[in-house]
């Protein structure tokens, strides 16, 4: 039988007293900074019984703390074990103003060095200065204390061919060597494993959804050593690999970077683990850090990129089509929350290139589609047996493309407040999506198209607006975002976004609507250069939610515009069953 949170609490609180720590900090996250892991790091569960994304955890002799994000507020009030542990909100009560309140001077807390970046564990040093010590344990205190923990994952490696990819490993090599150069710098180290499956071309399963796999990767003007098990590699694999890379051991990493190093060292410190800092922190002249160049190269999708995701959203469009033919037909009362997910996903295993889902489906029915990033299970799999509203949001993972998609469908009758809300949702969707914005605009700056009809109303929604969103690799990928932090990174031709403005109301319903959609040049000026978005999503609005009269002349032309555009590229493609559902839920809106 497995042992319980309070169990796990009270042999980490023994060990804490041996070595004389004083608070412990858990942050949920992999030596390489991932936001979604692999089972042997999801350390955040294992503590707290949260099984969200994002969180962290501190836990004291008398107290243990899960701070989370507006997402996940209701989520972990319903997860974490009322009496054990507290739960906190991030934006309310920072984690480092609670440790300064209630940490006494000369505390000691101590995290695991891997589990940290160096900016990280920097910030917290210079916050705390002069009242706490924090420190960095090379011991995993939860491995002393894990059961059973998972071991570390291991997937064999698959080559991307370079028609999908549209540039060789050798091609993107050069690209990195040349802002290398820019830079001042002599070689950069990199250990965000989206970036190093996007350089080397390969994809590999070792993190669910996320087609990475474990490794590091140095590379300066002559060599690029790629630290990952020669094991995973087949010989044709291998003979690919070998023409760019020398691969070492993945766990070489941390003593052969100190032989490998020279000069100046380029890293983003954001993503580096607090393992690699006595290499790449021994003195400031010796090391330059940034965003890691291959980020920005990788936000910049070329044209084949582009083409491949076209055609990935033209499939989930297909799909969608045939699963709500399909859906329509079913007597109501008889289905549940996964079986709706599961009947999208049987349909998208129909289509070539399928490879599974880009994230885990989010499909919360009435009060359950309040809760942001609700993921059904066997205990809450709700019956969908009244009238209400359903948020779908899941995604495709092909292997020339990837897609993201949420869609509020309608069961039953709507209520007068759900068709409001749902409208002036997606007023703000489509404000974004038809914005044009000069040359330089931050995502930020983009952020209140989306959210100003909900304001004007009294409502809101504290989730981001827009995230980046790779190419056959992570659904969730940066540099750039749309949301309100000023985060100074400028839109440019070829990223991916989402555009996905919501609005949740607990204990009742939640609304969000989402495409994706690629930055592409518009007109040149005499001001500047000009951009648009290219929406790539290919599914209909849900027709009966819409209110009319809350819309403009010109939305309605979007809207409609939208639908025959959606009609016009699946008619032909969907089965026979699913023209009729295709031409209904496309059909023109208009005024009465």
């Amino acid at each position: 039988m497995p042992d319980s949170i309070n169990e796990r609490l009270a042999r980490l609180r023994v060990l804490m007293k041996e070595r004389g720590i004083d608070a412990y900090y858990v942050t949920g996250t992999d030596p390489h900074m991932s936001e979604y892991v692999a089972p042997r790091w999801r350390t955040r569960a294992f503590i707290s019984g949260f099984t969200g994304s994002f969180g962290y955890v501190i836990v004291t002799q008398d107290r243990a703390c899960l701070w989370v994000d507006s997402r996940y507020y209701l989520q972990a009030e319903k997860e974490i074990e009322k009496g054990t542990f507290e739960m906190l909100k991030d934006e309310e009560s920072p984690l480092e103003e609670w440790l300064e309140e209630n940490l006494s001077p000369g505390s000691v807390l101590a995290v695991e060095e891997k589990s940290i970046s160096i900016r990280a564990f920097r910030k917290l040093e210079r916050r705390l200065s002069g009242c706490v010590k924090v420190a960095i344990d090379s011991e995993d205190l939860l491995d002393l204390i894990w059961k059973d923990r998972p071991a570390m994952p291991f997937s064999h490696l698959r080559a991307v061919d370079v028609a999908f990819a549209g540039l060789t490993s050798e091609d993107k090599l050069a690209k990195v060597r040349a802002e290398l150069r820019k830079k001042g710098a002599d070689c950069t180290f990199i250990s965000s494993l989206d970036d190093i499956a996007w350089l080397t071309n390969l994809r590999g399963d070792d993190i669910r959804y996320n087609p990475v796999f474990l490794s590091f990767l140095f590379i300066d003007s002559e060599r690029a050593v790629l630290f990952a098990s020669r094991e995973r590699f087949s010989d044709e694999v291998y003979r690919i690999v070998e023409k760019d890379f020398e691969v070492r051991e993945y766990d070489r990493a941390y003593e052969d970077l100190m032989q490998l190093a020279h000069g100046i060292a380029y890293y983003d410190p954001g993503k580096v683990n607090m393992g690699f800092s006595s290499v790449l922190c021994k003195e400031e002249s010796s090391s330059r850090c940034g965003l890691d160049i291959t980020t920005s190269l990788k936000a910049r999708k070329n044209e084949l990129e582009l083409r491949g995701m076209r055609r990935a959203h033209k499939m989930d469009g297909i799909a969608f089509a045939n699963f709500m033919a399909k859906l329509n037909t079913v007597p109501d009362g008889s289905l549940t929350e996964m079986d709706v997910s599961e009947a999208f996903e049987r349909e998208r295993m129909r289509m070539d290139g399928y490879l599974g889902p880009s994230f885990a489906p989010i499909s919360g029915f009435a009060e359950n589609g309040a809760i942001v990033h609700y993921s059904a299970t066997g205990e809450s799999n709700r019956k969908i047996d009244k009238d209400g509203l359903l948020v779908l949001d899941t995604g495709s993972q092909f292997y020339y493309g990837m897609t993201d998609l949420t869609r509020t469908l309608l069961f039953g009758k709507a209520t007068q407040e759900q068709k409001n809300d749902y409208t002036l949702v997606l007023k703000g969707h489509l404000a974004l999506a038809s914005q044009r914005f000069i040359e330089g605009t931050r995502g930020y700056q983009l952020d209140v198209l989306a959210h100003q009809f909900l304001w004007t109303a009294g409502m809101t929604y504290r989730h981001g607006t827009g995230h980046g969103v790779g190419c056959n690799l992570n659904v969730h990928e940066g540099p750039m975002r749309i949301s309100p932090a000023p985060i100074d990174v400028p839109l440019e031709e070829g990223m991916i976004l989402s555009d996905e403005p919501g609005v949740y109301k607990e204990g009742k319903y939640g609304i969000r609507i989402e495409n994706l959609v690629a930055v592409q040049k518009d007109a040149m000026t005499s001001f500047g250069q000009f951009y648009t978005f290219e929406v790539l999503s290919l599914v209909p609005y849900e027709r009966k939610l819409i209110e009319v009269r809350l819309l403009s002349d010109s939305e309605i032309k979007l809207i409609n515009a939208y639908h025959e555009w959606v009609r016009e590229e699946l008619i032909d493609e969907v089965d026979e069953d699913a023209r009729a559902y295709l031409e209904e839920a496309t059909s023109p809106i208009a005024r009465e």
